[in-house]
């Protein structure tokens, strides 16, 4: 989420970053025109701007240049401008006096189709005329600003071309290109809100106001005056506005929103809620832990945003050759218009029309936001299913992966131990054994303790009190049990007593010096691993690994149990790093899945680093490329999908643009395409790449 108020270096106080709204913005040739009307202001250091988001970002001197400058210079320019926290200036009047002057422009214009059928064709001429000059109010505006700023957009192209029909005397020509460049504008503008209204359902989430306690009473208050510590009430249905930690209550809260998990997840006591999260049937109280620009869902719009506004490799080759294209066009577009005075032949007015229609064509609107658009609905589909991918160019590097490499622990698997066996030599029972195990395990806090005090509690075996309990980090604890010394720990525990043991087990029990019993102790796998790297498999991925610091013993079970295709086991990180980089050498682009801060190191090696579970972790939505906000493997397959999707959907753009200019240049050249015709294909372009990148919304 942006913040608040412009940033200020509080060291110098002079340095400045502010993020600005601008309307009017939707095509590059106008992100040119702001940025030329803006670079000569003295004081400003730096200026971004994101398309799709409508936004441009600042960074300035502040004892040189205020805001208020900026939003001036950019209103010369025809767009509008403000800070981002703050309401819109108004510009309903503006609109209204354009959309009286289009529709005065095609009453003009029907009125003189209607002179000419009824046989009065000198009164069409003017109506025509009247037509154009109502409907060319804005774009000769827009041109002269353009103009002054030494570039060329569409408005210039426009007004030059619609000059040249009048001048050869094409009235209705000239009316029908400007009424239509008017309607198709509309048309992309609409099409454009679409794409950008994808992010504003994730910031419609969270609620505007809190039912705050007060002393005995309650007070609904804005979510912008509520402080860490205050106590927030919410009832049954009720959607919650700020990061909290439970203090009374319970219910299930449905959390889909923020980490695409279908099922509610039960909340008590102590545990954290998010904001942009539904109670269920339940009431709670909650402890206030984050301000509104603090919350997970506030830090998680901020980087969807901010991967919005960040640019594909693709989108980068798109922007170059659009840079070329227009200039290029526009000498064809010249060297059309001299042809019958160089060659000596042929009508001079035909070849200056032909030219004219050229003139439209030479925008590249609709090649510039092929690719923009695309990546921004991926992004959006992608974090309202619970899938953070960081940009356009992780994006694109997602499309590209050939190997996956998995954590273990954690990762393909729970992270919480289970006893599968318990196995007893010939002097005591199973039940007998895991009685002395948990009965010294009671005591103690470790994981494997935890998980053999559970299991023999779910046998319905009595665990009897210990005394004498001491426990050796790494290796085990012992301790009295019904008068005998009970021993439970690795091989590694048991050698350095002198008691003999079996190599293997993850467990070892020893009572009174001698090995009695052993236990496998194992991390369960999630219930969709396996259907994971199926499904992964299905993708094109050539090759699944597991990495993890475990056994042996312990790797090679959970291997066969999930089907990946090879395991390395006892991995310190900087060996997992050095596996990352061979699999790379070998397979191809490499997406490493962990749990985005043991994994850092590996995450860091691979083209791709997916931490799991993010939604409850900062350092997770930093560190990783892509954050899984919630514990579900299966929307890995999810996101290498759509991002395959969005590849092809980004060329299947940009060859609709190309084929569409390629197709008018030639129609153009030869005579064949006039100028309403031309202004519907331009324009009708933008419209199709931006409905096709739509799609990508509806991704599952």
């Amino acid at each position: 989420m942006a913040s608040p108020e412009p940033v200020v270096c509080t060291r110098c106080e002079l340095h400045a970053e502010a993020v600005f709204r601008v309307e009017g913005m939707d095509c590059n040739e106008e992100v040119v025109i702001l940025e030329r009307r803006l670079k000569p202001l003295a004081g400003l250091e730096a200026v971004s701007a994101d398309l799709i988001g409508q936004r441009l970002h600042v960074k300035y001197d502040a004892a040189r240049l205020t805001t208020a400058a900026m939003v001036d210079a950019v209103g010369q320019t025809g767009m509008r401008m403000w800070l981002e926290h703050e309401e819109p200036t108004t510009g309903g009047a503006a609109a209204a006096w354009r959309w009286r002057l289009v529709l005065g422009s095609a009453l003009a214009m029907a009125g003189g189709v209607v002179a000419g059928m009824a046989g009065a064709p000198r009164v069409s001429p003017g109506l025509y005329v009247v037509a154009t000059l109502l409907g060319a109010v804005y774009p000769i505006r827009k041109a002269a600003t353009a103009l002054r700023l030494r570039t060329i957009d569409i408005n210039v192209l426009m007004v030059i071309a619609v000059t040249g029909a009048l001048t050869l005397g094409q009235w209705f020509e000239a009316a029908s290109v400007v009424f239509l460049f008017a309607v198709a504008q509309w048309l992309e503008v609409r099409t454009m809100e679409r794409a950008r209204h994808a992010i504003t359902a994730l910031v419609d989430l969270s609620p505007r106001e809190a039912t705050v306690k007060r002393g005995a009473g309650e007070e609904r208050v804005a979510v912008t005056a509520v402080q860490v510590g205050d106590e927030i009430v919410l009832r049954p249905g009720d959607k919650v506005p700020l990061d909290g930690i439970v203090i009374r209550g319970h219910s299930d809260v449905n959390e889909a929103p923020l980490t695409g998990e279908s099922l509610p997840v039960d909340k008590a006591a102590g545990d954290e809620v998010y904001a942009g999260t539904m109670l269920g049937r339940g009431a709670l109280e909650l402890r206030v832990t984050r301000v509104v620009r603090d919350t997970r869902l506030a830090h998680i719009i901020h980087l969807v945003e901010t991967a919005q506004a960040s640019r594909a490799p693709v989108q980068s080759f798109v922007d170059r050759f659009a840079r070329r294209y227009t200039p290029a066009v526009l000498l064809m577009a010249l060297g059309v218009a001299l042809v019958p005075f160089v060659t000596g032949a042929g009508d001079g007015a035909v070849w200056f029309y032909r030219s004219l229609v050229l003139l439209v064509i030479a925008c590249p609107c609709a090649l510039v936001i092929s690719t923009p658009v695309s990546v921004v609905a991926a992004l959006s589909a992608a974090a309202r299913h619970g899938v953070l991918i960081k940009g356009g160019a992780h994006l694109e590097r997602l499309a590209g992966v050939r190997v996956v490499a998995f954590d273990k622990t954690g990762t393909l698997t729970r992270g919480e131990l289970e006893v599968v066996s318990v196995k007893a030599d010939a002097t005591l029972s199973a039940r007998d054994v895991l009685r002395y195990a948990a009965a010294v395990e009671s005591r103690s806090e470790h994981v494997i303790a935890r998980a053999v005090v559970r299991h023999a509690r779910a046998e319905g075996v009595d665990i009897p009190p210990v005394t004498a309990f001491t426990s050796t980090p790494g290796m085990g604890a012992q301790g009295m049990v019904d008068g005998r010394q009970v021993v439970v720990g690795n091989a590694a525990m048991m050698a350095a007593r002198g008691i003999t043991a079996s190599p293997g087990p993850s467990v070892v029990v020893a009572v009174d010096g001698v090995a009695v019993g052993t236990m496998a102790v194992v991390d369960t796998p999630r219930p969709a691993a396996s259907e994971t790297i199926a499904r992964l498999r299905e993708h094109g991925i050539r090759h699944v690994v597991m990495l993890t610091g475990d056994t042996e013993q312990q790797a090679r079970v959970l291997a066969a149990q999930v089907g990946v295709d090879a395991y390395f086991a006892g991995l310190s990180p900087a060996d997992k790093h050095a596996h990352v980089r061979s699999l790379r050498e070998t397979y191809g682009a490499v997406m490493t899945v962990g749990d985005g801060i043991n994994d850092a190191a590996a995450l860091a090696a691979s083209d791709i680093g997916v931490a799991m579970g993010a939604a409850g972790s900062d350092v997770a939505l930093e560190t990783a490329d892509v954050a899984l906000m919630s514990d579900e493997l299966l929307k890995l397959p999810y996101a290498l999908r759509l991002a395959r999707a969005t590849l092809r959907n980004i060329r299947t753009n940009v060859a609709i643009s190309l084929a569409l200019k390629a197709a008018f240049l030639v129609l153009a050249v030869t005579g064949s395409a006039t100028l309403w015709m031309a202004v519907l294909a331009d324009t009708g372009a933008s419209v199709i790449v931006v409905a096709n990148a739509l799609r990508l919304l509806r991704a599952r």
